[in-house]
């Protein structure tokens, strides 16, 4: 598996966020700063964990970012499908005539491998990630 640099910005901001001692908002910029991620990218990045309510948006001078629930309730898989979608197993159909046996083969291969990398990731919780401000 090979994590898309969203949902990679995703996680370290995520992570940054639930290092924070007291549950209170963080301005993006902070985030930005602390994690060596272009600030542009990042609202980018925010804007569907907010939409699919893992994050929290505060409006105002003193408002920013904060988790909408635990570290210890948010999995991996929630914060990877928020930015880049459902994890799922595609095979290509091929062009050659009488091979739909094998693109069946194929595709359930895919989906498979799909459902044991959602299942992994869905097992993982933001509190088990190494965790520094």
């Amino acid at each position: 598996m090979k994590l898309t640099r969203a949902s990679s910005y995703a996680l370290h901001a995520v992570a940054y966020m639930a290092s924070q001692k007291q549950n209170v908002p963080v301005a993006s910029h902070l985030i930005a700063k602390s994690r060596g991620i272009p600030e542009r990218f990042l609202l980018k990045v925010l804007k569907p964990l907010v939409s699919t309510r893992v994050l929290h948006s505060i409006k105002g001078p003193n408002g920013g970012y904060r988790l909408a629930r635990p570290a210890s309730q948010i999995t991996l898989l929630e914060v990877v499908e928020s930015v880049d979608g459902p994890i799922r197993g595609i095979a290509p159909l091929s062009q050659i005539e009488g091979d739909g046996q094998l693109d069946k083969k194929l595709e359930k291969i895919c989906n498979q491998t799909a459902d044991a990398m959602r299942h992994q990731l869905e097992k993982i919780r933001i509190a088990d990630l190494p965790l520094k401000a």
